[in-house]
């Protein structure tokens, strides 16, 4: 299993669209992929499940991914929160 751990820089947290491109993203690959909040672990594949996280600007958050593509999928997850000016 595979894990990183960033923090929210977007002014609006991890609203609708932020969280669409990260389900869209995460849905390419074959492995597990959880986003972890507040004590909280998510399906990342799972528009609703991210939604109801709630997450804000200087939230700390967790990605981890666990299968064959694992590391693949979290480089791509990684490259969209810093493009997007989400996360660091």
């Amino acid at each position: 299993m595979s894990k990183k751990t960033f923090t929210v820089t977007a002014d609006t947290g991890i609203h609708a669209r932020p969280a669409t491109l990260l389900v869209q993203t995460a849905s390419k690959y074959s492995s597990d992929i959880n986003l972890e909040f507040n004590n909280k672990k998510v399906n990342l594949k799972s528009i609703m499940g991210v939604m109801s996280l709630g997450i804000g600007k200087g939230a700390q958050i967790a990605i981890s991914a666990e299968g064959n593509d694992e590391e693949a999928a979290l480089q791509a997850l990684e490259t969209l929160l810093q493009n997007e000016g989400l996360a660091n």
